[in-house]
Order: structure tokens, then sequence, then C-alpha cells
């Protein structure tokens, strides 16, 4: 009995790849840059547009009779909400004579206690005049209503004090009359009854004084309270600097700016599941990656790096043309028109050995509808490859875009290199390509891979099978000696999620 096993991956793909993740995000830094950059131009915009309106500030400075060393804010924070109530912007708006509502008047000013005592009031108006106006009234208000509720606060400590001594000097009178009774009548009887009497006038007495004391420190407290409590800086206007202004603005609209364009960008590059690595793209497609083109670039070093790749890789695809007995097609996936550029190298190559013929099977004839140049190869369209001469090389050029004629692409090459554009197509449709070309019984020679990120350090090649080139080759000599399918094939990502039918039989 013969078994079909498929080993496992030799590690599980993560939930989330990080490194994809960064790789993808900086591949698309043009939009977190345009996201940036326009944070920045509406905060300088916003900045002069919509300038500040004129404000004045003032300090108070509080003095509260229940001060504390170690008090950790309240009474201020006490202060800042009693400024925040209609009772004192009513007030300051009498002073003021202004019909405006408290509600309304208390949109335009705040509280800030700086510390334990320190107050500052921020007021907006119409003018800096107004401004200056309303900062003063407002303080002016809150020092009044501050010191009359510590004048309140005293006279009714004073008051309950003066009114408990009374009650205290009434006892003392009745125990007077007693021991003055007592000592009348000549009762000498009841000594220690007497004595109770005497000791009781003694403490009667000394709460008197106590009584009188602290009523006099309730008064003597206020005046320090009054005193001290204050403007200590005077309302004047506060001046906006519009190049400070719009420069602070412009800085926290780019950093905004900037924060939003990354989140967009991760969050695009999670939900389109987009390839970059050529680790992901060679694992997706079940083909190695045998060579990479750089994006164009204007600096002078970068193209002549560019020239030497694209010279690389047309020696490396001639050779292989030239060492298979099949036609070889160019199939893309991204990157229509370096793909057309690719075949065209490759054809011109491969005219020193005979006539070569390049099929053109790209969305709207790219290349058979260009201008013919001196030394340039023929170009056909896929209707006119049937008119083809059998003599001579064919080069087929297609694409494996979506929208894709699969049958059609056979008949431009039984072996295929996937020319794939880094981060252009999805996860589930470079498994779709995989599948369609091992339907069609077309051989993956490779991927070219354009655009990749120069900081990609993963390997493109598939490591547990042989090369795929090679496999194909060995593919062609089983289907010669009727064997079928070589048996060091490695299955494609794809092919490892069909369950196979001899086992769901077994």
């Amino acid at each position: 009995m013969s078994t079909n096993t498929t080993s496992p991956e030799s590690t599980a793909t993560p939930l989330l790849d990080l490194q994809a993740l960064v790789v993808a995000v900086r591949r698309r830094r043009r939009l977190w840059c345009t996201m940036a950059l326009l944070g920045f131009l509406a905060g300088a915009a916003v900045a002069v547009l919509m300038p500040p309106p004129p404000s004045a500030m003032t300090k108070v400075l509080v003095t509260h009779a229940e001060d504390q060393p170690n008090d950790t804010g309240t009474l201020i924070r006490t202060d800042v909400a009693l400024l925040q109530t209609t009772r004192i912007a009513d007030a300051a708006l009498k002073a003021l004579k202004s019909p405006e509502k408290p509600g309304d008047f208390m949109k335009d000013y705040r509280g800030t206690g700086l510390t334990n005592n320190l107050l500052q009031i921020d007021v907006t108006g119409d003018t800096d005049a107004q401004a200056v106006a309303r900062a003063k009234a407002l303080a002016d208000a809150f020092v009044a209503d501050h010191v009359q509720r510590m004048k309140a606060i005293a006279q009714a400590e004073s008051k309950a004090l003066i009114d408990q001594r009374n009650r205290t000097r009434d006892e003392l009178a009745a125990v007077n009359k007693q021991i003055s009774d007592r000592s009348t009548a000549g009762d000498t009887t009841g000594a220690a009854s007497l004595e109770s009497l005497y000791a009781r006038r003694a403490e009667l007495n000394s709460r008197i004084s106590d009584f009188d004391q602290r009523a006099a420190d309730a008064r003597t407290g206020t005046p320090q309270v009054i005193a001290g409590t204050q403007i200590v800086d005077a309302p004047s206007a506060v001046r906006h600097s519009l190049p400070k202004a719009a420069a602070t603005d412009a800085a926290i609209g780019m950093v905004l700016g900037l924060f939003l364009g990354l989140a967009l960008a991760a969050v695009g590059v999670v939900v389109a599941d987009r390839p970059v690595l050529r680790r992901d793209i060679a694992a997706n497609l079940g083909a190695s990656v045998i060579a990479e083109l750089p994006r164009r670039s204007g600096r002078s070093w970068q193209r002549r790096r560019t020239r030497l790749a694209r010279e690389r890789l047309t020696t490396s695809l001639a050779r292989t043309a030239r060492g298979s007995a099949e036609p070889l097609s160019l199939l893309e996936l991204g990157c229509a028109r370096s793909t057309g550029a690719i075949a065209l190298n490759v054809a011109r190559a491969l005219a020193a050995d005979g006539p070569v013929t390049v099929v053109d099977g790209l969305p709207g004839g790219q290349l058979s509808g260009r201008g013919q140049k001196p030394g340039d190869p023929t170009v056909v369209s896929g209707e006119q490859a049937a008119n083809v001469p059998d003599q001579g090389r064919l080069i087929g050029v297609g694409s494996v875009a979506p929208g894709t004629a699969w049958t059609d692409l056979r008949y431009l090459g039984t072996q295929t290199v996937l020319v794939v554009r880094a981060g252009h197509g999805s996860a589930a449709w470079l498994h779709t390509v995989a599948r369609q070309l091992a339907d069609q019984h077309i051989t993956v020679v490779g991927v070219v891979l354009i655009d990749p990120d120069p900081r990609d350090r993963t390997d493109g090649t598939l490591w547990d099978g042989l090369h795929i080139a090679l496999r194909g080759h060995s593919e062609r000599t089983a289907r010669q000696n009727g064997t079928g399918q070589a048996k060091s094939e490695r299955m494609p990502m794809w092919a490892a999620r069909i369950p196979d039918s001899d086992q769901e039989v077994r």
C-alpha cells in the first residue's frame, strides 16, 4: 500500500509578520509623507487664517485662613471653581456695565492655579482693551467675593464663640449666686458641696477667658486674610507671535498627519495582504526569485546599477532560452512596461543565434503597437502567432493579472519566467497564479522581482526541493518516459492546502 505524505512547514506562519509590516509601511512612505505634509500645511494655515482672539492675563495672590504647608492644592482648586460661577461673572459684568449674560461670559475666561496661593486669570475679548477691562473686573470681583466670604466666616465664628461665652457667663452667675446664698445663710454643714461650687466657678472663669481669646483671634485673622489677598500682576494684554504660533501649529499638524498616515498605511497593508519580501513572494508562488531589478532612479550611480542589473538579467534569461528546446515566455504582474523591455532585450541577445519573434500577449498590444526601431526583433500580436514560421525562436510576453485568459498562456510558451512587482499582488492572487499555471502544465523557471525593497534581507530561494528549473526538466523527462511526475517536486503553498483524495478515501 502506497502512502502520500506532505512534509509540514518548518516554521509556523505568524499571525502578524512585523518585518513584512515594517517593510510594506516603509514602501508606502509616499502616503504618510504626504499626510505629514498636509498636516504641516493645515497647521500653518490654521494659525494664519484663525488667529487667537485678543486676550489678557492677570494674577491674584489668594490667602486662606486654613493655609497649611502640606496642602495639596485643594484650596486653590476651590478658588478656580468659584471663579467659574455665575456670582463672580455677574459681579464682573455689573462692574463693566455689560448686558452680556453670565453664562456666555463664563465661556470667555478661565482660571488656573499656579501654586497653592497664586491664581492666574485668562480672559478673551473683542479687542485688547476689552480683554484687559474684563480681566480687571474679574480679578476685583473675585478678590471682593473672597474677602467678603472670609469676613463672613470670621464673623460667624466670632459670634458663635461670643454666644458660647455669654452662656458660660450666665452659668457662672448662677454658681456665684449659690455660693453667695450659702455664705449668707451661714451653712457650714455642706463643706464638700461648697468646695465643688468654688471649683466649678474657677472652671467657668477659665472657659470664659478662652472664649474671649478665641473670638479675638478670629477677628484678628480676618485683616491678615484681607490684606494678603490682592492682585499681584496687573491685567495686561497677551501678545501673540504669528510666526511662533504658525510654527507650533505646523509642527503639531505634521506630527498628527504623520501618525494618521502611518496608521492608514499599516491598516492598508494588513487588509490588502500584498507580499513584499522576496521570501513571501517565492513561498506564495512556489518558485524561487532568480533575479531582481531595482526601480528607476534619477541618481547617476543608481542608474548605472540598474543598467548592470538589466544586462545580467538579459544574459541569464538568454542562456536559459538557449538551453531549452521549449519556447520561453515572460508573464508580468503589475509591471507590463518593464516586462516588455526585458523581452525585447532578451530577443536582441538571441538574435545572433537566428531569427527571433516576440509574441505580444499583453493587454492592449503594448509591444506590437509600438513603433519598430532598427535592430528590434519582430513583434507580432497573439492573433498573428499562428502565422509565424516554424524556424526561429519564439519569446512570448503575457500577463497574469486579474482577467487573464489562462488557457491562452500555454501558446506563449510552456516555460515561463514570472516578472512580479513587489507589493502589487495579494497573497491570494499569487496562489491563484501558481495554481492556474500548474493546471496549464506551464513550468515556472523562476521569478524576477521588480522594485524590491532595498533593505530586504530575506531569502527568496526554495530550499526544500530541487531548483524549479531542474524540476521542470525532471517533469518533462518523466512524462517522456511515461513514469509520471518526479518525486522531488515541491508542492507550492496553494497545493499543500488541497486535501489528497487518496488520503481522504483511506
